[in-house]
C-alpha cells in the first residue's frame, strides 16, 4: 500500500500567554543584576538591620527597580536568606570539603578553621548576628530561614567530611553531626563572642594560635592516632 505525503502544512507552536511567560519555571534571570541586589542587600542589612533595611532602598543602593528586586527574591525575607546563604558560599564554599585524600587531616581542618573564622568575623557577620540576636527577630520565622540558609549547609558539607575520614581510618566518631557543630563552636569560641559584644577582637597572631588550639582540641577527641601539625 502506497502512503501518501501529506501535503498539509505543519501546525505552529500555540503562542504562550503573557502570564505563561511571566510565570512559566526557567525564565532565565540577569545574574549581574541578582549579584548587585545581594551585594546591596549585605550592606544595607547591615547599616540598617533587618527593620531598618527597606526593598525601596536595597533597590536604589543595587540600581534596579524595586519590581526587580521582587522579581530575584519574593520578599524581604528571603532576600535576607539569600544574603547569608550568599555570604556562607563566599567564605567557607563546599570545594573546601570536597574529597581530597592527598591532604592531610590537621592541614584541611585548619584551613576550614581559618576560611570559617575569617567569615564569621566580618563585620557584616557580626552585624547578621545581632540582628538575629534583637528582640524583633529571635522566636521569629527569620532565625530558621538564616539557619538553613547557612549553619546547616555548612555542618553538612562537614559532617561528609568528617564521615570520609572515619572510613579511612582517621577519625572515631559516634556522632558526626553532633561533631561537626562541636568543631565549629570550638572555632568560634571565646573570640567571636567579643567581636559580636563589641569588645574588640584578637590580634592576627592571637587568632592564629586560637585556631590551631581549636583543631588540636577536636582531634584529640577524635582523631584515631595522633595528627602531627603543621
Amino acid at each position: 500500500m502506497t502512503r501518501t505525503r501529506s501535503t498539509a502544512a505543519p501546525a505552529k507552536p500555540r503562542a504562550k500567554s503573557d502570564g505563561a511567560r511571566a510565570l512559566g519555571p526557567g525564565r532565565p534571570k540577569d545574574l549581574g543584576k541578582r549579584a548587585a541586589i545581594l551585594d546591596a542587600a549585605k550592606r544595607m542589612f547591615t547599616q540598617q538591620g533587618f527593620d531598618g533595611a527597606s526593598m525601596d532602598q536595597i533597590a536604589a543602593e543595587a540600581g534596579v527597580s524595586k519590581l526587580t528586586v521582587y522579581s530575584h527574591f519574593g520578599d524581604k525575607e528571603a532576600l535576607f536568606a539569600a544574603a547569608v546563604k550568599s555570604h556562607c558560599e563566599l567564605g567557607l564554599p563546599s570545594a573546601l570539603f570536597e574529597a581530597d585524600p592527598d591532604t592531610p587531616l590537621y592541614e584541611r581542618l585548619l584551613t576550614i578553621a581559618r576560611a570559617f573564622y575569617t567569615m564569621v568575623s566580618a563585620p557584616e557577620a557580626v552585624a547578621g548576628h545581632r540582628i538575629l540576636c534583637s528582640p524583633q527577630l529571635a522566636c521569629t520565622p527569620m532565625a530558621q530561614l538564616f539557619w538553613d540558609a547557612g549553619p546547616r549547609r555548612v555542618q553538612g558539607d562537614m559532617a561528609a567530611l568528617l564521615e570520609r575520614r572515619i572510613a579511612a581510618g582517621e577519625l572515631a566518631i559516634d556522632d558526626v553531626p553532633r561533631a561537626a557543630a562541636q568543631f565549629f563552636t570550638l572555632v568560634k569560641g571565646e573570640a567571636h563572642a567579643l567581636l559580636v559584644f563589641g569588645c574588640g577582637g584578637l590580634d592576627p597572631a592571637q587568632v592564629e594560635a586560637h585556631l590551631h588550639a581549636s583543631v588540636d582540641l577536636f582531634l584529640r577527641a577524635y582523631a584515631v592516632r595522633p595528627v602531627a601539625a603543621r
